[in-house]
């Protein structure tokens, strides 16, 4: 077979992922804390009703601990493939 490198090594882009991982994780933080945000705000910062408000906050963080946890096993943990 061929002796060249793998295309990551070859094209550098392990740097681009680092920063991409780290960004998913940070916006899955930043999901989570609009949502909790507009759970705690006052009932006329933003214009909504109370109902929908609360709707949209238990969305937000839902969402926000979905994609944290999809971004950590994704990422930050060891694939078997890995270990070989």
């Amino acid at each position: 077979m061929s002796d060249l490198p793998p295309t990551h090594e070859r094209l550098g882009t392990r740097r681009q992922s680092s920063v991409v991982r780290y960004f998913t994780l940070i916006m899955s933080v930043v999901y989570a804390l609009v949502g909790v945000a507009l759970f705690l705000a006052p009932a006329g910062v933003f214009n909504l009703p109370t109902v929908p408000r609360y709707v949209l906050a238990a969305v937000f963080v839902f969402y926000g601990i979905i994609r944290f946890v999809r971004t950590y096993q994704q990422h930050f943990t060891k694939n078997q493939d890995d270990a070989r």
